[in-house]
């Protein structure tokens, strides 16, 4: 039986032996994949100046439209959109999923205290005690009472030797990444809508203001030609052609105001409120906002690199990569360090002293040697989803 002294150092050398393991990962690590890529931009573009110094005036491309309303517009939708608050809140569920994988990498440590009271009988001789039980002939029965007073940690602790738990780590890590591109492609879309809506519905009150005076116009022809029949100057085809003009005009009056009620009741949404919130704000008729003088631009190649879409594709990739390394880890036996410590003992005064410590320690190692194929299974299972996503 080995004493103290010489357990503590058969721990430490398989802790040593175990932690100068730990370098060890299985499993495929991540390289951003290779696509191949025209050698020359075509298109439209093509002739264009890029200027690279410029990506903070392309993040906040609407700012380039002067126009204050729809910079509000934009500023309280990123603030209030329900879409973007439930992608924040994903950020948050990804985080603390992560903070879950790696607690896996720590020990665990429980603590516990009891208070036992137990009675027990014997026969003592009588001359022993007068007082306790009932005598016999040459003895005396009597109940003895014990306590028993324990309390101690007890210690668990996996050496993460073939890097399961850190290729758990790492794709956690990519899940975070994911989690953060996809709430920025929200607020691209987030964005692009609340602009392309708002300038539907100026222009949509543009087209409502020269259609009533097309109308007023029209309306004074028709009676013009009414009249100009009546004396015999022009035929009734005409007057019917004018007339036709006027109710052809004023049909399409109706449908552009509805479709400018609906882009109000949009913007309304996109801000998380009710449809009709912004109705008298907006009402009003302004001005389309106009072209900005100069657009900001990147070069084709490095704006697709920055869209959130593809960089959230990439981290996905990164996570299932990982999740590889995680599976095959589970091929190997695993190590634990198993530990407790406490005092025990009979009465409350003396229960903690050193004479009444008690401990034990062990390392332990557990190796799957049957599963049916389970574990390879898993493991075919992550390399097809990683296909699957690199192929996305």
């Amino acid at each position: 039986m080995l004493n103290g002294k010489t357990m503590s150092k058969s721990l430490l050398l398989v802790c040593m032996c175990a932690m100068a393991c730990t370098g060890c990962l299985v499993g495929p690590d991540f390289h951003r994949p290779k696509i191949s890529s025209p050698s020359a931009w075509f298109g439209p573009t093509a002739q264009m100046r890029f200027d690279t110094a410029r990506q903070a005036e392309l993040i906040r491309w609407w700012t380039t439209f002067n126009d204050p309303t729809l910079t509000s517009l934009v500023e309280r939708a990123v603030v209030s959109n329900l879409d973007l608050q439930q992608a924040q809140t994903r950020i948050l569920q990804a985080r603390a999923n992560r903070g879950i994988v790696a607690a896996d990498l720590w020990p665990t440590i429980d603590s516990s205290a009891t208070v036992t009271r137990s009675r027990s009988v014997a026969s003592v001789p009588s001359g022993t005690a007068s007082t306790l039980g009932s005598s016999s002939a040459g003895s005396k029965t009597v109940g003895l009472m014990h306590n028993t007073f324990q309390a101690g940690l007890d210690a668990a602790w996996e050496l993460d030797v073939f890097g399961r738990v850190r290729r758990n780590i790492e794709a956690a890590d990519a899940d975070v990444q994911v989690s953060i591109e996809d709430y920025r492609g929200t607020l691209v879309t987030l964005v692009a809508e609340v602009a392309l809506n708002y300038i539907n519905l100026r222009d949509f009150q543009q087209e409502i203001v020269i259609a009533r005076n097309n109308l007023q116009s029209q309306q004074h022809t028709a009676g013009l030609t009414r009249k100009r029949f009546q004396v015999g100057l022009v035929s009734a085809l005409d007057v019917a052609n004018a007339d036709a003009l006027v109710a052809t005009t004023s049909s399409q009056i109706p449908v552009l105001e509805t479709a400018a009620q609906q882009a109000i009741y949009n913007l309304s949404v996109l801000l998380g409120r009710e449809p009709s919130a912004l109705v008298k704000e907006l009402s009003p008729v302004a001005p389309i906002p106009a072209n900005p003088p100069e657009i900001p631009m990147t070069l084709p190649s490095e704006l697709l690199l920055r869209r959130p879409d593809v960089r959230s594709a990439e981290a996905q990739i990164h996570s299932a990569s990982a999740r590889i390394g995680a599976a095959t880890a589970d091929l190997f036996p695993k190590f634990n360090l198993i530990g407790s410590t406490g005092f025990q003992g009979s009465k409350s005064s003396d229960w903690i002293k050193g004479i009444n410590r008690v401990w034990s320690a062990s390392p332990s190692v557990s190796w799957n040697i049957f599963d049916a194929g389970r574990i390879r299974s898993n493991i075919k299972l992550q390399q097809a989803i990683q296909k699957e996503t690199l192929l996305s």
